[in-house]
């Protein structure tokens, strides 16, 4: 797969060490920031992921920051993206196997790299289930998003 990956300043020491075990997992990783450590608004990086993501430069994204929340918020805010934080290896997987989640979040202040590993890895592996009910629900969140 194609995966891009991006983080604020409070994600920025996991990010590498995530865009490396992605990598190494053999997919493709596009990094589109932050590269540095210095200050960088989460906004500003979720529009980049997205884009990849909706444009079709990369099947899945994955956004690191401090909690995970605000890069979810962000997200979630750009049309055709499903983002989660995912903080345990159970919606690590199940956030794409029920709700076709596109982006997973982590806080790189909440999970240690050891952690984040094991859920990009249950991420990366799962795949969308296509019963009736999983489809439907996500067609209503795709009804939600055009009347919002």
């Amino acid at each position: 797969m194609k995966i891009v990956i991006g983080c604020d300043h409070a994600g920025f020491p996991l990010k590498r060490e995530i865009a490396d075990f992605v990598a190494g997992l053999g997919h493709a990783v596009t990094d589109v920031g932050s590269h540095t450590p210095d200050p960088v608004d989460f906004p500003d990086i979720a529009r980049a992921v997205c884009a990849a993501v909706t444009g079709g430069a990369a099947d899945r994204g994955l956004m690191i920051c401090g909690t995970g929340v605000g890069a979810a918020i962000a997200a979630n805010k750009i049309r055709g993206i499903r983002a989660a934080v995912c903080h345990d290896f159970h919606s690590a997987h199940q956030a794409v196997e029920h709700d076709d989640v596109n982006v997973m979040c982590v806080g790189a202040q909440i999970v240690g790299p050891w952690l984040a590993r094991d859920l990009v890895a249950a991420y990366l592996a799962a795949e969308f289930e296509p019963s009736e009910d999983f489809k439907r629900r996500v067609d209503k969140l795709a009804q939600l998003e055009r009347e919002g």
